[in-house]
């Protein structure tokens, strides 16, 4: 019975245990999913388009991977790739990319840091207080793009029926 129960203790040990003694778990965690990305871009566009502003829209999964884009007509191709640098520094940072531009001018140091870019135009999606994703919108103004980017962020809710 002794043998039986040091095997059991030095079988925890190595698998591990949390100070309940419960085995560890896995986090669960909400995902963005395509569909959901889809309808955010599209209330999106029908910000930009009611302003008749021409933009590119990119929504990132939490890992940084582009899920959807949209390349509105008109638009110049240099915003393809900073929509989604907006959107990769509102992830990786877990804050609107204005906050970087708003550092600029009293700290320039700012422009140093890798992955932060300050334009604003980035948003991250955050739902039940996790970041699940973020939003890039660049083509017009920056204080335009954080407009259209978070009316779809804004339209979370909503588009989940909440």
């Amino acid at each position: 019975m002794r043998t039986l129960l040091g095997i059991t203790i030095a079988v925890m040990s190595v698998l591990g245990t949390n100070a309940a003694g419960a085995p560890p778990q896995l986090a669960t965690k909400k995902a963005l999913t395509l569909d959901v990305a889809k309808a955010m871009v599209k209330v999106s566009e029908q910000e930009a388009e009611k302003n008749n502003w021409k933009v590119c829209i990119a929504v990132l999964d939490d890992g940084g991977n582009l899920l959807y884009f949209e390349r509105m007509d008109g638009v110049q191709i240099g915003s393809i790739e900073v929509s989604q640098k907006k959107a990769e520094s509102a992830l990786k940072f877990k804050r609107p990319t204005k906050a970087f531009a708003d550092r600029v001018a009293g700290q320039p140091a700012v422009m140093t840091i890798p992955g932060a870019l300050p334009l604003e135009g980035g948003l991250p999606i955050i739902y039940e207080g996790e970041v699940i994703g973020a939003v890039g919108v660049s083509g017009v103004e920056s204080y335009q793009d954080a407009q259209i980017a978070k009316a779809g962020i804004d339209a979370l809710p909503k588009i989940l029926g909440k």
